[in-house]
């Protein structure tokens, strides 16, 4: 497993028996206290949260506001993904919860968290879960930009 070293004879230092506990796409706010709550196990040593906020540029270019669509397969994307990060690392208990509809400046888009026996590999397998998850899931993004041009990015 990536992110591991030795010999792990401890039960906590495995992954859990069912380590994805939340995955979902919702059009409501997010809550960065409902994914950290998901996230909790007494084996975890670390739990790396990653939260995407909708910022007010891109490329040098003032966003107003943006939408985000997704394909009906994007759920069953996640699982894939978490799926995969679950395989590479010893994952105690991780959590993705991405956002869809009409967003303004500030609005939390995605919140993705993995708790992990040691905070290294809890850094390395959230970056892994984002990651993938930005460039693998159905999930589109439209900007609004103050000039009045628009543009759609996604994966």
């Amino acid at each position: 497993m990536a992110g591991t070293t030795g010999t792990q004879s401890h039960p906590g230092e495995q992954a859990a028996q069912d380590p994805i506990r939340l995955l979902a796409v919702r059009e409501t706010p997010l809550s960065v206290d409902e994914i950290f709550r998901a996230v909790g196990d007494e084996a975890a040593g670390g739990t790396a949260l990653f939260v995407g906020t909708v910022r007010n540029h891109d490329s040098g270019a003032d966003v107003d506001k943006l939408g985000y669509s997704c394909h009906p397969t994007a759920e069953a994307e996640m699982r894939r993904v978490a799926e995969k990060v679950v395989a590479d690392f010893p994952v105690r208990a991780l959590a993705a919860v991405h956002r869809v509809g009409d967003l303004a400046v500030g609005d939390l888009a995605v919140v993705v968290a993995v708790s992990c026996p040691h905070r290294g590999e809890a850094f390395e397998a959230c970056r892994q879960l984002i990651d993938d998850l930005k460039h693998e899931v159905p999930i589109w993004k439209h900007q609004t930009f103050s000039d009045g041009t628009d543009e759609w990015v996604g994966a």
